[in-house]
């Protein structure tokens, strides 16, 4: 197993840990090592590429740990009515939407692959940056305007999701036309 790897794996067991501090109020527990597990995901990228480390139990697990990361966190404190349903609605529709019809392309289609879009990479940094202004504010006596960085997060999950979709669809329908002129 290699540091990228062990790295994605650490991030992993950190989204128990941040769960159980926020259940138990303890907010500034949960925003250092929700930012350690942060800083994971950055690192453990950069490492394989950087490093040629790359495997294919990496590409699967990073972006596994990625969504149990945010869906846990914005989840709970959702829960805690510190980030309205509205977003969490839309954060796990669009994560929803990118795994079916991840599913859904490769049992139709055929071979599958990923790529993340710009647009879908800042609304993953964007929901980073809610989650730690969010619990910032609930950690110290801060009163944030997070009602703008919410609708961000809003409008780039639409956006992104909708993007996937495009994209999707048009390799679809280029898939199909070469298929169909052999």
């Amino acid at each position: 197993m290699n540091l990228p790897n062990l790295l994605t794996l650490l991030r992993l067991f950190l989204v128990p840990v941040i769960f159980y501090a926020l259940a138990r109020g303890f907010f500034a527990v949960a925003l250092v090592i929700f930012f350690a597990a942060a800083i994971t995901d950055a690192l453990d990228g950069w490492i394989a590429r950087h490093y040629h480390l790359q495997t294919r139990l990496g590409a699967v697990l990073d972006p596994v740990a990625d969504k149990l990361l945010v869906v846990t966190t914005v989840i709970t404190l959702t829960w805690l009515q510190r980030i309205p349903l509205w977003l969490t609605v839309a954060v796990i529709s669009r994560d929803l939407l990118i795994v079916g019809g991840g599913l859904l392309y490769l049992l139709l289609i055929g071979k599958f692959s990923i790529h993340p879009t710009l647009l879908s990479k800042w609304n993953t940094a964007l929901q980073f940056v809610v989650i730690v202004l969010v619990l910032l504010e609930a950690s110290s006596r801060w009163q944030m305007p997070l009602l703008p960085v919410f609708v961000l997060v809003f409008v780039t999950a639409v956006a992104s999701g909708g993007q996937y979709v495009w994209v999707w669809s048009r390799k679809a329908i280029a898939q199909d036309r070469a298929s169909g002129q052999s």
